[in-house]
């Protein structure tokens, strides 16, 4: 059976086009233009994942997504009209698995969709069957991984990271010391032939150093070697 997706935005644009573009690649679509109408539905009638709007009248997606963690851990990805690093830390801690910034590219936000039902089946997999042993924690240095609870620390302190930054950092910090171009973290936090940039991943790369900085104003682990690409440092 096909995932079930709910789009909740007052941009009736946004929701035809993307409801579109996701019914093509194979997905089920709900949608709904308020926060208040969606609650009690995505509650009755639990969707596999849900695309909230931050910015809508009556009820926005941070209320909407409080209320839902009150009783469901449906995943969830965030949309905002703008690059508010306080919204993000305020989304992600109330449970967000993902962040977008409108303008935004529906192949991206597709790509986002796929990872992160593809991390949550294999949750539930693990959960489901007890005796499948749970992906191991990476432990490098200072920092943490446990990829079963996509769960970070540095210096055990926690570091909220989006799936995507969950990702290249895991790719990053399982072979310390060994350079992962562009384009093999392109393929790590991309597995769907979408094309994104040089530029998405150093993007990626300084709120991944920003983020670790807010716990360590001297962290330095993750190293740009110019032209070629990044690593994680050895220590």
């Amino acid at each position: 059976m096909s995932a079930t997706i709910a789009l909740v935005d007052d941009d009736r644009n946004i929701l035809t086009s993307v409801s579109i573009a996701l019914q093509s690649e194979g997905f089920t679509v709900r949608v709904y233009s308020d926060g208040e109408t969606a609650l009690k539905s995505l509650l009755d009638n639990p969707p596999d994942l849900a695309v909230l709007d931050i910015k809508m009248p009556r009820m926005d997606g941070m209320e909407l997504l409080r209320r839902l963690r009150e009783k469901s851990s449906i995943p969830t990805i965030f949309l905002t009209s703008k690059d508010d690093e306080l919204d993000e830390a305020l989304g992600l801690a109330m449970g967000a698995d993902d962040y977008i910034t409108k303008p935004f590219s529906q192949r991206l936000l597709i790509a986002r969709i796929r990872a992160i039902l593809r991390r949550t089946e294999a949750r539930n997999e693990q959960d489901d069957q007890a005796e499948t042993p749970a992906a191991e924690k990476i432990l490098r240095g200072r920092l943490e991984m446990d990829p079963a609870r996509h769960r970070v620390t540095w210096q055990g302190k926690d570091v909220t990271l989006t799936v995507t930054e969950f990702l290249i950092l895991e790719a990053l910090a399982q072979r310390p010391g060994f350079v992962k171009s562009r384009d093999q973290l392109m393929d790590t936090a991309y597995q769907d032939d979408v094309y994104v940039d040089d530029r998405t991943i150093d993007s990626h790369i300084k709120r991944l150093r920003r983020k670790f900085r807010q716990v360590d104003s001297e962290f330095k682990a993750i190293e740009t070697l110019y032209g070629v690409g990044y690593r994680f440092a050895e220590e």
